[in-house]
């Protein structure tokens, strides 16, 4: 009876353990859109590594400039190339995998002039790409799940009134989420002020290409420090801990995988606000592997 009774307590003891451990699962983000080598946003959303696509990029907007998406080898938006993907958008949302529209890039011509210049491109952003309406829609009848914010140059001025614009649009049965990828230095020069209106759902930090509060070999100290930062004052749902796919994609910063899963997802994961592992970028990790070798400790 003993026996049987200590068996029974190890097994309730092992399922609530893994009831515990399972709750800070995470997701992968991935960038998609900036290497026509990379395959279609169809193929990316069918291997299953990943819960969100950031479409890059809108690098062309704000300050009275025409709208323009750029989506590199893939389609042309000039000819409305790029309504093609609306199939494409809605067999990646079909799959439960948020599709996101990334705003910006580390190379673009955007900046808002005002916050009635940020009204208007949000007004811009949910007719052309989110729940309303436009003569000519990009990427046709989709309708994406939300605006990420790759911000990375311009000023800094204006972020948080089209974040509130654009939350402005939400209703309880169509969410606009907001997302953003700012450099690990805290507070984020560009969208630091955005991201304290606490109207972002998910914020992957990129914690490459800055060396101060990057991983380094066999020091994962800067890294931790500023995770906990951004987990700490970022008033968002979740947190990412933003990567290159591999040491190609990027200046420095790169996590082998075997240190991913031994040192830094360990001292990270135990966050409240842990989301998950955004990479940089389809092409890369197409390359790399890198996903498919990360996601079950993700």
């Amino acid at each position: 009876m003993a026996i049987k009774s200590a068996i029974s307590l190890a097994f309730i003891s092992s399922v609530i353990l893994v009831l515990v451990l399972g709750t800070d699962a995470g997701d992968i983000a991935i960038y998609w859109g900036q290497n026509g080598n990379e395959g279609t946003l169809a193929e990316t959303c069918a291997t299953g590594n990943y819960g969100f696509v950031n479409l890059a990029f809108l690098p062309t907007f704000g300050n009275g400039q025409t709208p323009m998406i750029n989506l590199a080898g893939h389609c042309d938006p000039f000819s409305n190339g790029c309504t093609k993907l609306s199939s494409d958008i809605k067999s990646c949302q079909a799959k439960g995998i948020k599709v996101m529209l990334s705003i910006g890039g580390g190379a673009g011509s955007y900046y808002l002039a005002s916050s009635d210049d940020a009204r208007q491109v949000a007004t811009y952003l949910w007719n052309n790409f989110l729940g309303g309406q436009a003569v000519s829609r990009p990427f046709g009848d989709a309708v994406l799940d939300g605006i990420d914010f790759d911000i990375e140059g311009g000023t800094n001025q204006h972020w948080d009134d089209l974040a509130r614009y654009l939350s402005g649009y939400s209703k309880p049965d169509t969410k606009v989420y907001l997302t953003a990828a700012p450099q690990c230095p805290f507070p984020d020069a560009w969208v630091g002020g955005a991201l304290k209106t606490g109207l972002f759902d998910y914020v992957w930090v990129q914690f490459y290409n800055n060396p101060p509060c990057q991983y380094t070999p066999d020091d994962i100290g800067n890294l931790e420090n500023s995770w906990k930062n951004w987990t700490t004052d970022i008033p968002a749902t979740k947190i990412f801990l933003g990567l290159p796919a591999s040491p190609e994609a990027a200046g420095s910063g790169f996590i082998p995988v075997l240190d991913l899963t031994s040192q830094v997802l360990p001292a990270i994961k135990g966050s409240a606000k842990y989301g998950g592992i955004m990479l940089w970028s389809k092409y890369y990790d197409d390359q790399s592997g890198y996903s498919s070798a990360i996601k079950n400790y993700v």
